[in-house]
């Protein structure tokens, strides 16, 4: 198939644009006011009147550019031209239970998937205002301004970030292990509970690395185009290719991926920890 130009590209990135920045406002707007909080169906998966209010105004810039693309939503699923290569995820409000208590730790991520390659990708939180923005062959931003990932050569001096999947509490498939096996491994291990912020921290070099399991393409198909313009790489826990389906990813700013893959494949169950 014929892919985008660049200036194509340019055209998406900037749809991508508008719909965050709208959907961020309806954030705001919504802050402290909702009144209807209630779980998905698994402890702890939370869905406010915010999610579904943004989530509509993305639909509605989306449909009104690129009525012809695929989009796979949050709250609303699979929608438009399922026979379109050009597929955009969308999170709506990326870290609902944050946004629910107060916390202003969340954003906006919407995504262009290209026959299945994060393509384009905008990652907007509001209260911040921080605009993450990338497309393939055009580097990533901040603000407008161009980002690239961090230089931290060595495990042992990097900081990274993870997060834990809704039914953490009932498998044992749930990063815990994980989570205490890399705090001891380097500087710390960081939680703020938005995948795609978790990325975009990473590709700004904040963050050197991040892994997590039990996630959406939603989640993460902006935050991994930001990353890897921004110079980093993205794969499966053992470095093979990433399938965005898997719920599985490990980020980093490529320098540090070989070592943390290898620590995460290695890490022992807790039951063998010492208490």
């Amino acid at each position: 198939m014929t892919q985008p130009t660049q200036e194509q590209l340019q055209i998406f990135l900037d749809v991508a644009t508008e719909s965050v920045l709208a959907a961020g406002a309806v954030l705001k707007d919504r802050w402290g006011k909702f009144n209807n909080v209630r779980e998905k169906g698994r402890q702890g998966d939370l869905v406010t009147e915010a999610d579904k209010l943004a989530e509509v105004e993305v639909l509605k810039v989306l449909n009104l550019h690129l009525p012809d693309h695929q989009i796979l939503a949050e709250e609303s699923g699979a929608l438009g031209n399922a026979d379109s290569k050009y597929l955009w995820a969308i999170d709506p409000l990326d870290g609902t239970t944050n946004y629910a208590h107060g916390l202003p730790l969340v954003a906006t991520s919407v995504g262009l998937m290209i026959d299945g390659v994060p393509t384009v990708g905008a990652v907007y939180n509001p209260f911040s205002d921080e605009l993450f923005r990338a497309a393939k062959g055009l580097g990533a931003t901040l603000n407008r301004i161009p980002i690239q990932v961090s230089q931290t050569k060595e495990l042992s001096k990097s900081l990274l970030i993870t997060g834990f999947a809704y039914d953490r509490r009932e498998t044992t498939d749930n990063n815990y292990a994980e989570f205490c096996h890399m705090t001891h491994l380097t500087q710390g291990v960081r939680r703020l509970g938005c995948a795609s912020m978790d990325l975009a921290g990473v590709a700004c070099g904040r963050l050197d690395g991040y892994w997590e399991r039990g996630i959406q393409p939603w989640d993460m198909a902006a935050g991994i185009v930001i990353l890897e313009e921004a110079g980093g790489l993205v794969t499966a826990y053992d470095g093979s290719p990433l399938d965005i389906s898997s719920g599985r990813i490990l980020a980093t700013n490529n320098l540090i991926h070989q070592s943390l893959s290898e620590a995460l494949l290695a890490t022992p169950d807790l039951a063998t920890w010492k208490k």
